[in-house]
């Protein structure tokens, strides 16, 4: 656990992601206002998604979850914590808390609603953005919780909800032919975690809906990895789009690579009869034409089809459904990912760095620590 007298945070410039700097911070437990816990960071993932939050920092109001002083900004991870002190009634300290946290030793909390297995952070900047990240696991009451499985559940789990999301999605455009009937469910970045996971569910939820072949798009040097995943029908690499058949085709755009995506919609032409983007994992080349043949592209936002389906099915409801299709997934991703786990600021701004410039080994699952 990080020493709670003194701390840092990792730091990245917000319109220059390579320019990075750690910062010193000294959190004072004595100093809590009521309601109001400290939490000290044990764990965290990282992965391409959190280059997708950094990129969409300013439109999606990631920055905004951990507010640094301008040009810098902070990029939420997904981990594990502790409360190491506390002025809240319902959250004691010692507790084990799994959520979306800053990149940083330690995290300021303020107690919102509370249940057995969760609260809400309900501090007063975060009251305007998306309810998904502003929810805590509470480890002690969650049912899905297992301790030897923590690593794969902070790399794997908030991205596995996408997966989740995108398969229902479009469970519903797939039923709805005239608007979205793609026989070609087309995955950029097909070796990411949130794509393998999405392909595993499409996959996975074949019966009662029209037929579709899942296709994923990858570097040359990730094709034995996609391919032994056995979640897509085919794996081609980038510089193949033009041997997709020209029939009706549904693209899901993890890489945001702009040239990759005019690439199909131009062979594709009108035969691109849905387009959307979930990642930026190719952040560097996300400029492309804005007029584009076939269907225009769209932005897919998790937590919008998360509210959606927590009002029509209830919270209760699509949390079984979700944790159903998480134990079937989990075992795929156990045999596929190897974790490595390392610590340190230099160990931080490495991967940080390999991941920024897309040379993390897409086999490899990190988990970082201070």
């Amino acid at each position: 656990m990080p020493d709670t007298s003194a701390g840092q945070d990792f730091l990245v410039q917000r319109q220059a992601l390579d320019r990075v700097q750690f910062h010193p911070i000294e959190p004072d437990l004595q100093a809590l206002q009521p309601g109001q816990i400290l939490l000290a960071v044990d764990r965290f993932a990282f992965t391409s998604n959190n280059i997708t939050y950094a990129v969409t920092g300013d439109t999606l109001s990631y920055w905004k979850f951990f507010p640094a002083a301008p040009p810098w900004g902070q990029i939420p991870v997904w981990g594990f914590a502790d409360v190491v002190a506390s002025n809240s009634d319902a959250i004691a300290a010692g507790e084990r808390i799994y959520g979306f946290l800053p990149m940083s030793t330690h995290m300021l909390a303020r107690v919102g609603k509370v249940a057995a297995a969760s609260f809400t952070e309900s501090s007063a900047h975060r009251a305007a953005l998306p309810l998904a990240y502003n929810v805590y696991l509470r480890c002690g009451g969650d049912p899905a919780y297992r301790q030897p499985l923590e690593n794969l559940q902070a790399l794997l789990r908030p991205l596995f909800t996408t997966s989740f999301l995108l398969d229902d999605f479009f469970s519903e455009l797939l039923s709805d032919a005239g608007r979205a009937g793609g026989t070609q469910l087309i995955l950029s970045s097909a070796s990411s975690k949130t794509a393998f996971g999405t392909a595993f569910m499409l996959s996975r939820n074949r019966s009662g809906r029209p037929d579709y072949e899942v296709i994923g798009l990858t570097s040359p040097g990730n094709l034995k990895f996609v391919e032994s995943l056995g979640c897509y029908d085919r794996v081609i690499s980038y510089d193949q789009v033009t041997s997709l058949a020209q029939r009706p085709s549904a693209y899901i755009d993890m890489a945001g690579n702009g040239d990759v995506r005019s690439a199909l919609h131009h062979h594709l032409r009108e035969h691109m009869t849905y387009s959307c983007q979930v990642g930026a994992a190719h952040w560097d080349q996300a400029s492309a034409p804005q007029d584009l043949p076939g269907a225009k592209p769209t932005l897919f936002f998790a937590p919008t089809q998360l509210q959606k389906r927590t009002q029509e099915w209830g919270s209760g409801q699509l949390q079984q459904r979700i944790a159903a299709a998480w134990s079937a997934f989990i075992d795929l991703a156990d045999g596929s990912l190897a974790v490595v786990a390392q610590s340190g600021p230099q160990a931080i701004e490495s991967v940080y760095r390999a991941t920024l410039t897309g040379k993390a080994s897409p086999d490899k699952g990190y988990i970082l620590s201070f």
